[in-house]
């Protein structure tokens, strides 16, 4: 399971829709919200949203980070005018922010806009999940921090294989709730249906407040588990996962994402130096590590390109999608002093991944680039086993011959980062 953050506005528009469905119509919340993002032109966003220039508004960055409040980034009770300029003063902007992890610096890209809700209550909701039980924690002292005041939050812990509706929750609650508690209580439930259903991981709710009687999400932060991305499609709608606040991806890193979001295996790419020589296309997440780590070992850091893996058994052409982002970026230009680069294509013994297939793909991607690769003085170094590894490693040799590209190739009974240093052995300093 890989938890991954959403956007404030994805946990919003999700529960929209849940959360009417798992209370059987008693809860219902309309999320009145707009995202803006560094292509949104703000001169006719209202033109789809009109109840933006009616509305009194709320404007904040929804980048994964918490703190807002206290980092001057939030906007209240502002006209739709008084919004557009505060959000593009901001835009594309540097900024550093403090959380209790410490200070993180970052450009401010998105930004959502929802409905000024008017209140005196405010409450504290959340769900976190755990092996073998969830828990739901709820305080009376909500839109603060929530960790200085602690001591208000009851919890309850649903084991994995209960269901909400066996338990007693408005017997959970507080007292102090009075005749709210019915109406929370139902509120949670069709909170934690959804968090299930949909796959979170995580579900926090500071504050949450109520409008004509009716629970409303002032603040959510929420995660999910990516893994469930094709069985939560049609729950999820069009949801992409945003960067970390501070962590800005290149246009191959977001590409890459995406090959990863279309499969069931695993596509990942890191650039570490797009200047560096020595590149890895790597089968498997363990293996791809331990190149790496080689690499590093052999006294090579600062000629390290990239860190990444397939693996997984992608199909051909994800396979190939992929190496040929590899290929783009080490051909884009030759050595400033002239030397050699060398493409790492390696992995352990498969147990699965057929390796003839995968590397059916990496071959179509050399074929396109052959003639880069050789103005590029590319040298290829391979290392495979598993299903078919026979037929890929001879593939792979007759298309270095035929194209008259340096391709070495070793089976299973070369260790596995053998070719690292035969390949660094060819003097990649000089």
């Amino acid at each position: 399971m890989a938890q991954k953050g959403i956007r404030e506005y994805d946990a919003k528009r999700m529960m929209s829709k849940a959360l009417p469905h798992f209370s059987d119509g008693k809860i219902k919340f309309e999320a009145s919200q707009v995202l803006i993002g560094p292509k949104t032109d703000l001169s006719k966003i209202a033109e789809d949203h009109p109840w933006l220039k009616t509305e009194k508004l709320v404007a904040k960055p929804d980048q994964l980070f918490g703190k807002r409040g206290k980092n001057n980034l939030l906007y209240v009770n502002k006209s739709w005018s008084e919004v557009k300029n505060w959000i593009s003063e901001r835009m594309n902007k540097t900024v550093t922010i403090s959380q209790t992890t410490g200070e993180t610096t970052g450009i401010l890209n998105y930004f959502l806009v929802e409905k000024f809700v008017p209140h005196e209550e405010e409450y504290y909701i959340a769900i976190t999940t755990h092996r073998e039980y969830d828990t739901i924690h709820f305080s009376l002292k909500g839109g603060v921090n929530i960790e200085e005041v602690w001591d208000s939050v009851v919890t309850l812990d649903i084991p994995i294989l209960k269901k909400i509706d066996e338990f007693d929750i408005a017997g959970f609650l507080p007292q102090e709730l009075g005749g709210k508690k019915k109406i929370i209580a139902e509120f949670t439930k069709a909170l934690y249906k959804m968090l299930v259903e949909y796959h979170f991981v995580y579900l926090e709710l500071n504050p949450f407040t109520f409008v004509d009687g009716a629970p409303v999400a002032l603040d959510a932060v929420a995660k999910v588990d990516d893994y469930a991305s094709y069985q939560c499609a049609e729950y999820w709608g069009n949801l992409k996962f945003p960067n970390p606040f501070g962590l800005e991806k290149t246009p191959e890193e977001e590409k890459v994402d995406d090959l990863d979001d279309r499969t069931g295996a695993s596509l990942k790419l890191t650039i570490l130096n797009p200047d560096g020589r020595i590149w890895n296309l790597v089968a498997g997440g363990g293996a791809s590590v331990i190149y790496a780590d080689t690499v590093v070992d052999l006294g090579y850091t600062s000629e390290l390109a990239n860190y990444g893996e397939y693996s997984g058994n992608p199909s051909t052409e994800l396979t190939y999608a992929y190496t040929k982002t590899i290929l783009d970026l080490m051909t884009r230009k030759k050595d400033a002093q002239g030397r050699p680069k060398f493409l790492l294509i390696g992995g352990g013994i498969a147990n699965f991944t057929d390796v003839a297939k995968t590397f059916t793909g990496i071959i179509q991607a050399i074929k396109e680039y052959k003639d880069k690769l050789k103005a590029a003085n590319v040298n290829i170094y391979v290392r495979r086993g598993g299903p078919n590894y026979m037929e890929g490693l001879n593939n792979m040799k007759e298309v270095g011959i035929k194209l008259g590209i340096p391709i070495e190739v070793y089976g299973p009974e070369t260790h596995m980062t053998k070719i690292v240093s035969m390949a660094l052995d060819k003097k990649v300093g000089e």
